[in-house]
């Protein structure tokens, strides 16, 4: 243990762990009676978690608005909000390239995340992540602490990486990047590490694949929290701490009969205003589209005549399935959204809804089961779990958050 008691950073401090602590981002993870674990708890296939419940901590909580992947994988890693960490999409409109573009090369990243503090201080510290996209951001400024994701775990070297001959390591073939196994390898590689490595701080982030796929209770859904539940054993069973959130929860958007609850909302202001009018981003957008289809639950829309924001945000308040319209400083100051990567006006859809673009710029054959999917106010539930009873002063929190799990984990006895 090093002999520097606490690290700061963001305006926070942080206890140095006392064993292993392993945070983990358990991707897309509806809470609740009804959420995932619960579910697969309720069934039978997470023998490990029923057998903690009782002697640990386990809360549901919120995640940080837009409810997205990058965003609150960033908010959980820093202890922040979008406003002071900088990323608040996985897509955006540039304003210093005056176009929209992908929001996950790590310049876009504002705040140190707390691995880097912790390293700095001479902690081993170990960071796996799903998919590249993410590993970029999460690795910033990292030096010597393991850094890698599954989807590339094939290339990762002791140059970029700080680790080589993942495969061999794991004894796991390189994963689809469509499947289960993405995550799986995460934890595998996890176990393999704790066992060769001493190991002060992990952070583990899955990918929803199958969050989007499968609702609770159905056989996919099961199978993966089954999986979960075995790695989270073994890791316990190592003399690990283990901590876990979301970075959002997950909502189906298909009727009964099959149709999709779609709001086009390109489609809706260009009909009303006229073409080029208004600029709909949907945030959600990146290169993973069988997730989700470019469709979420939360768009950010950039209106060329500022006089007619208010006759925009009436209009948009009148389409079914819509649930919040707010101009862009409600979204600073209610969503804590940063000043310069918003638009002029944030809408969210309601759970049953979801959001696009233009119905030409979905291709809606990509999606092979119902539409599940995120980035409103209907998925911000997650759940927070520690693997231990910690002390009752953090109820005075309210309402946990996700990006509170470091704290959680690390400052209470």
């Amino acid at each position: 243990m090093s002999a520097i008691k606490q690290i700061s950073v963001n305006g926070k401090s942080y206890k140095w762990p006392t064993k292993p602590a392993i945070i983990i981002c358990l991707d897309g993870s509806e809470p609740g009676p009804k959420g995932y674990i619960d579910t697969a708890i309720r069934m039978g296939l997470m023998p490990f978690m029923k057998s903690m419940i009782s002697k640990s901590t386990y809360e549901v909580g919120k995640c940080a608005m837009p409810s997205f992947t990058n965003v609150n994988n960033m908010s959980i890693v820093t202890g922040t909000t979008p406003d002071i960490h900088g990323i608040c999409g996985n897509f955006f409109f540039n304003p210093d390239e005056g176009k929209e573009t992908l929001m996950n090369d790590d310049s876009f990243l504002r705040a140190s995340t707390i691995f880097e503090a912790f390293e700095n201080a001479g902690a081993k510290v170990a960071v796996i992540t799903a998919k590249e996209k993410l590993r970029k951001l999460l690795g910033k400024n990292l030096r010597k602490a393991i850094c890698f994701s599954s989807e590339k775990a094939d290339v990762a070297n002791l140059k970029d990486n700080r680790i080589d001959n993942v495969l061999d390591l794991v004894k796991k073939p390189l994963p689809e990047v469509y499947s289960s196994d993405l995550s799986e390898f995460i934890f595998a590689a996890a176990v393999e590490i704790i066992k060769k490595e001493k190991i002060d701080l992990m952070y583990l982030s899955t990918t929803d694949f199958i969050q989007h796929k499968a609702a609770p209770g159905d056989k996919m859904a099961n199978d993966f929290y089954h999986m979960v539940d075995g790695y989270l054993s073994k890791l316990y069973d190592l003399g690990c701490e283990i901590s876990f959130t979301a970075d959002h929860g997950m909502k189906g958007k298909t009727n009964k009969d099959g149709s999709l609850n779609l709001i086009y909302m390109q489609d809706e202001v260009d009909k009303k205003f006229g073409k080029d009018e208004c600029n709909v981003v949907c945030t959600i957008t990146d290169p993973y589209v069988v997730h989700h289809g470019s469709f979420g639950s939360f768009v950010t829309i950039y209106v060329k005549d500022k006089s007619k924001i208010n006759d925009v945000m009436n209009y948009i308040k009148k389409i079914n399935g819509v649930e919040m319209v707010i101009n862009k400083e409600d979204s600073i100051k209610k969503l804590k959204q940063p000043h310069d990567r918003i638009g002029d006006i944030v809408v969210t859809s309601n759970e049953k809804f979801a959001i696009g673009k233009k119905e030409s710029d979905h291709d809606l054959t990509k999606l092979k089961e119902p539409l599940r999917t995120h980035g409103g106010l209907g998925e911000t539930d997650i759940p927070i779990f520690i693997s231990r009873k910690i002390d009752d002063s953090y109820k005075s929190k309210g309402i946990l958050k996700n990006y509170d799990i470091f704290d959680l984990a690390l400052n209470y006895g």
